[in-house]
């Protein structure tokens, strides 16, 4: 629950960057627009409708100028729809512009691919031995612009986080660029937006805007590699997990465990969620999104782990110490 309050309402219309405020001004503008279009309309057939009761009223069969005034109303609407696009496409080619280039001065540079359903994120802007992998949450220094490397490993998915951009598409073998900049600090949510599968409803991710000291101080704690455990439950859990099938979809740095078919788990107690967003990372979902996936989360590539139940207490003991 304190996650879910933390978080800024998922909203376009709530933009805390520079790219989201513009896509907002152009909502807003569209409105207005459309508002005004609307009333002119209203106004105009109430006005018709009442004329033509007068006409009534007084007997009049026919309208002795209707046919002119049927030809200037034509005219006119048919002039002011052309200038009403006009107006709009200029409104919105100007807006495309702020959207379209990249900052020269871009700082971090994010790889992102999609997964069904979970994003891999990879802080790819340091040298190759200080790089780090992590999921489904993203954290970003407040005021910087973040570059962005977006591919997909099976569909085509969208990373859409309406308070900071647009969306953009994620795309097997190939690579688009996508940048924002977080003006304010705080925890956005974004979705997958673009059907791509099942499970395309709980495929979220969290962007986390902190300030640049902090953020730092995250980015220090993630290139480290996992701990050894050191408390006997904890060590038994490092044993259950390495010896089981956990160690085969999922990677922990400093650890036997390398494969990546499935979320990196170095530093798994650090995240807020699980299951890309579904739950949060408490205990109790942590053991039963381990058990019974399906049940959680149904077409998941994660199977079912039937574990004795002090395997499975130690093991929820050595993740939890991932932090």
């Amino acid at each position: 629950m304190m996650l879910l309050q933390a978080v800024h309402t998922q909203s376009s219309l709530d933009p805390v960057g520079p790219l989201a405020a513009n896509t907002a001004r152009l909502w807003w503008f569209a409105l207005a627009v459309a508002t005004v279009v609307y009333l002119l309309v209203i106004a105009t057939a109430c006005w018709a409708l009442a004329r033509a009761r007068r006409r009534e009223r007084r007997g009049e069969l026919l309208d002795p100028g209707g046919e002119g005034r049927m030809t200037t109303g034509v005219t006119w609407s048919i002039a002011a729809t052309v200038v009403i696009l006009l107006v709009f496409l200029g409104y919105d080619l100007s807006v495309g512009r702020t959207l379209s280039p990249i900052p020269k001065a871009h700082p971090l540079t994010i790889e992102v691919t999609g997964h069904q359903w979970w994003w891999e994120v990879q802080y790819a802007d340091t040298a190759v031995h200080d790089r780090f992998t992590t999921a489904n949450e993203i954290h970003v220094p407040v005021g910087q612009p973040v570059l962005f490397l977006l591919t997909a490993a099976d569909v085509i998915h969208s990373m859409w986080v309406p308070n900071l951009a647009g969306k953009k598409d994620l795309v097997p073998g190939y690579t688009q660029s996508f940048w924002f900049k977080a003006d304010t600090a705080g925890t956005y949510r974004g979705q997958c937006a673009e059907f791509c599968g099942h499970q395309h409803a709980k495929m979220a991710m969290f962007i986390i805007a902190e300030p640049l000291q902090q953020y730092q101080t995250w980015v220090a704690g993630q290139r480290d590699t996992a701990s050894t455990p050191t408390d006997s439950v904890a060590a038994r859990g490092h044993t259950v997990f390495m010896t089981g099938t956990c160690a085969m979809c999922h990677n922990i740095e400093g650890t036997t465990a390398g494969s990546h078919a499935g979320p990196d788990l170095t530093h798994l107690a650090s995240r807020r969620t699980i299951a890309a967003g579904t739950l949060p990372n408490t205990r109790g979902n942590l053991a039963g999104w381990i058990v019974d996936p399906q049940r959680i989360k149904p077409g998941a590539k994660m199977p079912p782990n039937q574990l004795r139940p002090s395997d499975l207490d130690a093991l929820l003991t050595y993740l939890q110490s991932l932090k």
